[in-house]
């Protein structure tokens, strides 16, 4: 399988911020029960990818990139592959 975790830390500021405003562009992305702005909705994705609790993932297949919370079962059979 050709799908890679990325470290945000190597992206520069721009290129983080267009990978979190193209994943929340996306028709379908749930934020939560309670609705909040792009702006705090922008800052809840980066946080969480910086501290960890989110990833970013590339798939070379299909050339897009993905974010997913940690402990989601996909990336452990990801990990398990």
């Amino acid at each position: 399988m050709s799908i890679h975790i990325i470290s945000v830390n190597k992206l520069s500021s721009n290129s983080l911020k267009g990978v979190i405003e193209e994943f929340m562009s996306r028709n379908g992305t749930d934020y939560g029960a309670i609705e909040a702005s792009l702006e705090t909705s922008f800052i809840q994705v980066k946080s969480r990818l910086k501290d960890g609790s989110a990833v970013l993932v590339f798939d070379d297949e299909t050339e897009t990139t993905n974010i997913f919370l940690a402990g989601d079962p996909i990336l452990k059979r990801l990990n398990t592959a």
